[in-house]
């Protein structure tokens, strides 16, 4: 039963809106605790790639209820088309009244529409966090032969990686740069994702755009027009801020909702996490694009916990970018600032490489080698950004990287590095490749 009144009401059922409502409720017992929800079944957000074929039933991927029943959280399903703030009411489509304490705004994201002509063709599918507009996405998949993805960032390379899994399919992938993952690592990084996707069959079209969708082909930007059954947009998505403009509050130079330190907005009983938020650069403070679960969930634990009392102090005051991939079977993570992103902001930087197996001794089975790239400030030997490349354990170290980042480690702190190591699960010790990339740099700081 929901009831007019809430001491927190939450707007968006995505990773964000849940772990806020989550959060609020550890925190404050005593409070009552709205989540609404515009869409009734929604997915995970990093899942969804794999709903096409890893996955043998796409529900496996749900983004359920049970940490906000297991929570006492109430949930609707409607959609909210105002927010009065003078008297800290909400509208909703259904035509309920509401009225907060406190407000979370967390709306998500947008996919991108990008101004190609010939968008509104059949053939023409955006990426919805919705489980039932994916369902159909998968069957109208099964028919499809011929499918271009535009898009070079993760969405297009996760979904590039799964269609090529599945056989008869023709896979494309167009990308305006001349490499993939641009914006998250460098070159050589890029490379090796480049060349796995070309030995699984994928046709890469880069620096190139689509210039038109016609009924069963794009045309590019170069004049070539490729066979299409199926276009998918993976070129990313923009901030959901629709309602936070119409309530009037303050809409930051990145486009996303401003916030301060705590995610209050300019309103300082409503807040805001996630896709619909502004992000400000660790290093630099410049907006930065980064639209991830993992951001959008650490940011919904500050605002959870400091809803009505500042209770958790928060000490990083930035977003380091933080990312991981898979294709197929390579695992990649990047962290903070690239080499190139780096040098272009004007930071003297210097840097540490290393590669190493990520067990010991390296004939054991199932052994992958690791390439590991530490980007350091060159005069106060800083970690900057690093970025990592190998088997499944490079999802793990690309998050001690991370926190190295966050608590502005040296390079001689990580030479000097503490750690466990087992022949199973780690690289060597003499040669586990955050100290072997640390050590690399040092001598040049």
């Amino acid at each position: 039963m929901v009831n007019d009144k809430y001491d927190v009401i939450v707007i968006g059922g995505g990773p964000a809106g849940i772990i806020s409502a989550v959060t609020a409720r550890k925190y404050y017992p005593d409070k009552s605790i709205l989540l609404i929800k515009s869409v009734k079944k929604g997915v995970i957000p990093c899942g969804i790639p794999y709903m096409f074929n890893s996955l043998k039933n796409p529900e496996d991927n749900a983004l359920g209820n049970a940490p906000l029943e297991k929570n006492k959280v109430d949930i609707m399903v409607d959609e909210v088309v105002k927010v009065l703030r003078k008297v800290k009411s909400i509208k909703t489509k259904g035509g309920k009244t509401l009225k907060y304490e406190k407000l979370v705004l967390a709306m998500g994201s947008n996919p991108i529409l990008p101004p190609i002509k010939g968008l509104d063709k059949k053939i023409v599918f955006p990426i919805y966090k919705d489980m039932d507009y994916l369902k159909d996405l998968k069957e109208k998949l099964a028919e499809a032969k011929n499918i271009v993805i535009i898009g070079g960032g993760f969405i297009g390379v996760e979904f590039a990686d799964e269609f090529s899994n599945i056989k008869g399919k023709n896979v494309s992938l167009v990308e305006m740069f001349p490499y993939l993952l641009l914006n998250s690592f460098d070159v050589e990084f890029g490379e090796m994702v480049m060349s796995k996707l070309e030995a699984k069959g994928v046709k890469l079209l880069l620096s190139r755009k689509v210039e038109e969708v016609l009924d069963s082909g794009a045309r590019l930007s170069d004049g070539e027009t490729i066979p299409a059954d199926m276009v998918i947009l993976g070129i990313g998505a923009s901030p959901n801020t629709k309602l936070a403009e119409k309530s009037g509050l303050d809409i930051g130079r990145g486009k996303g909702i401003w916030v301060d330190e705590y995610m209050r907005t300019a309103d300082p009983d409503v807040f805001a996490v996630g896709d619909c938020v502004g992000k400000r650069d660790f290093f630099t403070r410049k907006n930065l694009p980064v639209m991830l679960a993992s951001t959008a969930t650490a940011e919904a634990r500050v605002a959870g916990a400091n809803l009505f009392k500042l209770k958790v102090v928060r000490e990083n005051k930035g977003t380091i970018a933080i990312y991981s991939t898979y294709v197929d079977g390579l695992a990649l993570g990047s962290a903070g600032l690239t080499e190139s992103t780096a040098k272009s902001e004007g930071f003297e930087v210097e840097v540490g490489l290393a590669e190493a197996p990520d067990k010991h001794p390296a004939a054991l089975p199932g052994t992958s080698k690791i390439k590991l790239k530490l980007i350091f400030s060159k005069q106060s030997g800083i970690i900057l950004g690093g970025q990592v490349a190998g088997g499944i354990s490079a999802g793990e170290i690309i998050n001690i990287i991370g926190m190295a980042i966050q608590k502005r480690v040296s390079a001689t702190e990580l030479e000097t590095l503490q750690l466990a190591t087992h022949p199973y699960l780690t690289a060597p010790p003499t040669m586990y490749p955050l100290v072997l990339a640390a050590q690399d740099a040092v001598g040049r700081i």
